[in-house]
């Protein structure tokens, strides 16, 4: 009972509102405030009041733009970097080893004898273009479907107002073009470029890939036409095609620890074939260095075997090695190097951690699980890297507008490498989309950086090795351990030495930080409202209860507008006072009753309707019984007393 008492109270109190008009809600608000100026307004004379008018007006403004460029600056997330120096027993960074062939040409010869058959005549062709190609020979033992499917042409550019392209071979009993003499003269490596021609739609839309050396053009050509030979090929027979670790890694030695090929965990790489890992921490863990030095890091003798590289498909000889982080997938074309054959290199490495502070101040994913693409790298159980999402965007990216994948990357269940007979478009569509900016953009949108990186900075150093006094000896041991013969199957051409070790035993952490946060925002505010208008926290709440007023009185000022005009236009339907509800109501169930108005033309108690020898009828429903027939309002009936309403 008290608290509806309570509650009725409540609500007269909200039906007076502050009890103030606008102009004594103003005059109350400058009488009151902590501000400084508005207390100056209401108390000086009409010119000073103008003056600190204007002074507070300019003031406030003021305060407000500062407000605003302090809000727009807190918004624009910017970060800080701080560096730190830590020094630790750190975890040897996993070490990645790789042949700078991916296959021996021994194991592969069989599979890529037309190719290659077509890549001596290409170069003959080539070789003897001053003279005219024509007079070049042809076997014809050469298998043109591959050449046809994706030929080498020359755009001749001796008359450069109608420039003429030319199939590389000169066949009468194919469909390609016979090259002819052309009137210009002879052709030259700056008159006339070799080009490779990429077709779709039975040839009816070609595109042309053109080079400035003829050695890239076959190159780039060669690796197309084996990636299409290779892609056929079953995984376990790749890796059998591959250099094997025992055959790669004569001698391992970390700190003084001995080392040999099974310490390495194989992981075999579309570009670089058969790899090997070192303290990659799968099923290990991950091996600690205590202290810096040669000494204490990992050395590593390896014969690369060069006499069995594949003449065409590789150009270097050596060895990609890369370092990286535990359980990272080696990405050896960003962040390989090379180590030359028959020289001792020398690795230092220096740590760098990054640690970036994540949304809304930079675009970074801790584990890949919030990236909308879908990691294709998982099957070997490593951790995100936007290297891996790039590419996995990209054969996503393939597999819809080419309907096949590409051979360097992982291929999702379901679908098919791209190979010339299942998919004879796919060189013509994989050209475009490695040319689009859009894709690559699109790609570049959706992955997002790792919150926390480790890289390694290395400092390189060579030197020949072995020397000349002592490469008998060593070559001598080295192949007696290896092939247990007394004959040299290890020479320099073929061997490479590695010195991987910690150059100083301190890390540095490139940590981010929020540059603006909210204590900075806070005060940065405060400090302009109290520089410029004197004012508080408490005085915003001030200003903040004269708007809350300001509100309530207009919104009662309204209901009480709403309610005068819904009364005045109920009294515009009656000229005279309103019916009463007998009027309303029996004038619809009881036939004997008339209005006031009536009694003067008719009998009493006598409609129009019924003549005087009809009897009148009964009543179907009794009148209400009413305390008054008459139409009022039922507003509340306020006492004197806030407390008691009727």
């Amino acid at each position: 009972m008290h608290l509806k008492k309570y509650l009725v109270k409540c609500l007269h109190r909200l039906q007076k509102g502050p009890g103030y008009t606008y102009k004594e809600l103003l005059i109350w608000y400058c009488d009151n405030t902590n501000t400084h100026g508005p207390k100056r307004i209401i108390c000086e004379g009409p010119k000073k009041q103008v003056m600190w008018f204007i002074l507070t007006l300019l003031f406030a403004s003021l305060v407000l733009w500062q407000w605003s460029n302090f809000i727009q600056t807190y918004l624009s997330w910017e970060v800080s970097v701080t560096l730190a120096i830590g020094f630790k027993t750190m975890e040897f960074p996993a070490v990645t080893i790789c042949n700078a062939s991916p296959f021996r040409y021994s194991k592969v010869k069989h599979l890529l004898k037309d190719l290659d058959d077509l890549m001596e005549a290409a170069l003959e062709t080539i070789l003897t273009l001053e003279s005219g190609p024509g007079r070049v020979n042809y076997t014809e033992s050469l298998n043109l479907t591959i050449w046809n499917h994706t030929p080498l042409v020359v755009i001749d550019k001796r008359d450069p107002d109608h420039p003429v392209i030319l199939d590389l071979f000169a066949f009468g009993h194919n469909n390609s073009k016979a090259i002819s003499p052309s009137p210009h003269g002879n052709c030259d490596a700056q008159k006339c470029r070799v080009a490779m021609r990429l077709c779709s739609q039975n040839g009816t839309i070609c595109t042309y890939r053109n080079f400035t050396s003829a050695a890239q053009a076959m190159k780039e050509w060669y690796i197309l036409q084996s990636t299409s030979i290779l892609s056929q090929v079953p995984l376990k027979e790749r890796i059998q095609m591959g250099y094997p670790a025992k055959q790669m890694i004569l001698a391992c030695l970390f700190g003084a620890e001995p080392c040999n090929h099974r310490n390495f965990t194989p992981v075999f790489h579309p570009d670089y074939g058969n790899c090997y890992v070192f303290n990659w921490g799968m099923k290990e863990k991950a091996l600690l260095s205590s202290n810096p030095g040669t000494e204490f890091g990992l050395k590593l003798i390896l014969d690369i075997d060069q006499q069995d590289y594949v003449h065409y498909l590789t150009s270097t000889a050596g060895v990609r090695l890369m370092l990286h982080e535990q359980k990272a997938y080696p990405f050896l074309k960003d962040g390989g190097i090379y180590a030359m054959p028959g020289t001792e290199t020398s690795i230092g490495v220096l740590v760098d951690k990054l640690e970036r502070i994540g949304e809304p101040y930079s675009q970074c994913t801790i584990n890949g699980s919030d990236v909308q693409v879908l990691n294709l790298y998982n099957e070997f159980n490593t951790s995100y890297s936007i290297q891996a999402c790039l590419r996995s965007c990209f054969q996503e990216h393939m597999i819809h507008n080419c309907s096949c994948g590409h051979y360097l990357y992982p291929l999702p269940k379901g679908e098919k490498y791209c190979n010339n007979q299942d998919f004879p478009d796919w060189a013509y569509c994989y050209s475009a989309l490695r040319m689009s900016v859009e894709h690559r953009e699109n790609c570049i949108s959706l992955c997002k950086e790792s919150c926390n990186d480790t890289q390694y900075k290395m400092t390189i150093s060579m030197a020949d090795w072995p020397s000349e006094a002592s490469e008998d000896w060593i070559f001598h041991v080295l192949s007696y351990e290896r092939d247990q013969t007394s004959n040299l199957t290890i020479d320099r051409k073929g061997i490479v030495k590695l010195n991987i070790y910690f150059q100083e035993f301190n890390f540095r952490t490139f940590a981010e930080s929020a540059a603006n946060n909210v204590v900075w925002l806070l005060s940065s505010l405060g400090g302009q409202f109290g520089f410029w208008m004197g004012g508080s926290v408490l005085c915003i709440i001030e200003f903040g209860e004269i708007i809350i007023d300001c509100v309530w009185i207009t919104i009662i000022k309204l209901v009480a507008w709403a309610k005068g005009l819904k009364q005045r236009r109920a009294q515009a339907r009656y000229e005279g006072p309103p019916p009463t509800v007998a009027e309303l109501v029996e004038a619809h169930t009881n036939f004997g009753f008339q209005r006031d108005t009536e009694r003067d033309t008719n009998p009493p108690h006598v409609p129009e309707d019924y003549p005087d020898e009809q009897a009148l009828p009964i009543p179907g429903t009794p009148p209400p019984n009413y305390d008054s027939l008459r139409l009022q309002p039922l507003d509340v009936i306020e006492s004197d007393n806030e407390g008691e309403a009727i």
